[in-house]
């Protein structure tokens, strides 16, 4: 861990729940940035902009700005731009988040009119409808290609774990027969870029996240540390049923500073 140059950290269930800061998140990540470290909140979070985010954590005392931030919508336009120059979507997310879908075309949904080419699936919420995935699988079965901005099951709220998209993702995958581009994590080109930002390789760089395989072993897959967190959509049996082993265990962000130090055990 003495090489480390730079921190990748998921926020929702590492630094917050329901945008509440966890228990010493923000002195940690104080701590972090004043040992010269480079950090980026990477999120695929879709019910929020960027600006939005760092706004919320801003108030809640952590030192972010816009610029500390990549989210999955972010990413998505960047991969939308390179890989689908010019393509209408039809987009099914819960929350706005256009600020961050800069140069995306985005068709009304509901209108019976309109032929995608890309549908683009973000997070759940109540437009998760029937009739709303019912009109996304007749675009797939009409062509359109399947992006999604993540294949997250759940997340943690206050109020305990929520379904999120991955689980209807699943569900239009096999009744289309199709195979969705995931631009978020658990993605490659999601920590490939999240370094590019950085300026720092993949062995300089350590991802502290709740969920053991988007976060954790998709960034070691990525050639970076993985650091798992006891908090947020934590759970033990995911742990142990998981592809693999995260390359540390601590009870929360709060323990990430002595990690790095090397006082904390895994």
């Amino acid at each position: 861990m003495e090489s480390v140059r730079a921190v990748l950290v998921d926020i929702d269930g590492v630094l917050t729940v329901s945008w509440r800061p966890l228990p010493g998140a923000v002195e940690a990540l104080r701590e972090v940035r004043e040992a010269g470290l480079a950090v980026l909140l990477v999120t695929n979070t879709t019910s929020r902009t960027r600006a939005s985010i760092a706004a919320t954590l801003g108030d809640a005392g952590f030192p972010v700005s816009a610029e500390d931030i990549l989210t999955a919508p972010a990413a998505t336009a960047a991969y939308l731009a390179e890989h689908c120059p010019g393509a209408r979507c039809a987009l099914l997310n819960s929350g706005d988040i256009a600020e961050d879908l800069e140069g995306v075309t985005v068709v009304d949904a509901a209108d019976s009119g309109a032929v995608p080419d890309v549908v683009l699936v973000g997070g759940a919420g109540p437009e998760f409808g029937y009739r709303a995935l019912d009109r996304a699988f007749g675009h797939l079965q009409r062509g359109a290609r399947l992006v999604a901005m993540h294949r997250n099951l759940y997340w943690r709220t206050a109020e305990g774990l929520r379904l999120d998209s991955g689980a209807f993702l699943t569900g239009l995958e096999q009744a289309a027969r199709v195979e969705a581009e995931v631009t978020g994590k658990p993605a490659r080109a999601f920590f490939e870029a999240a370094l590019a930002r950085l300026g720092a390789s993949a062995e300089e760089a350590v991802m502290v996240g709740d969920d053991v395989e988007s976060d954790v072993l998709a960034a070691q897959r990525a050639g970076v540390t993985g650091v798992l967190v006891r908090t947020g959509k934590f759970q033990p049996e995911a742990l142990r049923a998981a592809d693999g082993t995260p390359d540390h265990v601590i009870d929360s962000f709060a323990d990430l500073p002595g990690l790095l130090r090397g006082s904390a055990q895994q």
